[in-house]
């Protein structure tokens, strides 16, 4: 009898474990406002992207570089993003932080902006393909680009302390405007962040 007690109650305890292992693999999904901060890792994500361009950007535009250009030229300076490069210990999807600061610079209104080296070689290509195809009240003509005054690139360095399971996480962002016809530096920029991640039990 107790065997076959024992029997009925395997089968339960295991559809019970098999039951709460299903639930633990189906992730809980929550939409929420894309400008929350949501800081789950402690690594670089959307907000510090956002916030820093913001920052730097307001930072440049409210610079004396731009009024000297807008007395001496009569017009306002035109500007491309160069590379920003990623020097920390983590992946940091640059991309994401270049479109934040093109955003951030266009919509100032304060300055005219080109297309980056990619997205030229695609209009050059178009181009080619009007010179060909397209008719002649249409077709836009090659060697009447905008070119550049400035050039805005960067670094993102990190330093990470850890001890006891805990860590700190220091982010650096450096940017720098270069004036492209003399090379001189008008603008430097860094904005800084500081993160500490607690260990949790299931380790960082």
């Amino acid at each position: 009898m107790q065997s076959l007690k024992m029997g009925r109650i395997i089968p339960v305890v295991a559809l019970s474990a098999l039951l709460a292992f299903t639930a633990g693999c189906n992730p809980k999904v929550a939409r929420v406002d894309t400008n929350e901060v949501t800081d789950l890792s402690g690594n670089w994500n959307d907000t510090d992207s956002r916030l820093v361009s913001r920052e730097m950007i307001d930072d440049v535009l409210s610079r004396p570089w731009i009024s000297k250009f807008n007395r001496s030229k009569g017009k306002a300076p035109i500007v491309i993003i160069g590379t920003v490069r990623n020097l920390s210990h983590e992946h940091i999807n640059t991309r994401t932080f270049i479109r934040d600061l093109e955003k951030e610079l266009i919509n100032s209104g304060e300055v005219e902006f080109v297309a980056s080296a990619s997205e030229r070689d695609e209009v050059r290509s178009e181009r080619r393909d009007q010179d060909l195809n397209a008719s002649e009240s249409t077709r836009k003509a090659m060697g009447n680009e905008a070119g550049a005054d400035f050039m805005l690139k960067g670094t993102i360095n990190t330093i990470v302390d850890a001890v006891s399971g805990s860590q700190a996480r220091f982010y650096q962002v450096d940017l720098t405007l270069i004036d492209l016809e003399s090379n001189r530096k008008v603008w430097v920029g860094q904005k800084k962040i500081k993160k500490t991640v607690e260990k949790s039990r299931f380790g960082f």
